[in-house]
């Protein structure tokens, strides 16, 4: 329910990017054995009128395109511009939601990206425990220094999650996106977070 850019390649690696662990959570690539996790989260308007590309319905083609789309980004050759994570909850061993981390610039140290979550699972923590894990992962483990993230404004549990960590509003951009889900322009605001002043969960 953060930031609503078009969805990018997912990494180049065998593996299709790194396995990421939190207490509760495994932020992994995307599967075809996910398709109904992703059917129930996105087919849900409440989800969908918050992220940009989403359509409502979502049906199971959509669904096939976004796995197999990540699956092929994933056997290309170069260096990866992003990561694209299915959280999955331990306890049920399925996923609930999506998290990314897009257009990493090595040069500049920095990386845009987002997060949903399935609505039933919201109110018990995996969002921001999914969140954190993705911050931890761009400035500890990939060296970047700067994140931005951005929401559809009237998001405040978005703003809220954010803030968690010490991200910052930085600017409103004025009818941004046109939602797919809803067809309704929507402005965007706009968030960063610099390295240093990361609040770790």
């Amino acid at each position: 329910m953060s930031r609503i850019e078009q969805p990018q390649p997912a990494p180049s690696s065998e593996q299709a990017g790194p396995r990421l662990e939190t207490a509760r959570l495994i932020l992994r690539s995307w599967h075809p054995s996910d398709i109904p996790a992703l059917l129930e989260g996105l087919n849900d308007f409440s989800v969908a009128k918050w992220l940009a590309f989403v359509p409502h319905p979502y049906t199971l083609e959509d669904a096939g395109r976004w796995v197999e789309h990540c699956k092929s980004a994933a056997g290309k050759p170069g260096s990866p511009a992003g990561y694209e994570f299915a959280i999955e909850l331990k306890s049920e061993r399925k996923a609930i939601g999506g998290v990314s981390l897009r257009q990493i610039s090595p040069v500049h140290g920095t990386a845009g990206g987002g997060i949903w979550l399935s609505a039933r699972y919201h109110g018990h923590g995996y969002g921001s425990e999914a969140f954190g894990e993705k911050i931890r992962f761009a400035f500890e483990d990939l060296q970047l220094r700067r994140l931005d993230n951005g929401f559809f404004k009237g998001n405040g549990a978005s703003l809220a999650m954010q803030q968690r960590f010490g991200y910052k509003v930085e600017g409103e951009r004025r009818q941004a996106y046109r939602c797919v889900a809803d067809g309704e322009l929507k402005d965007e605001v706009l968030t960063g977070l610099i390295k240093d002043e990361w609040k770790k969960g």
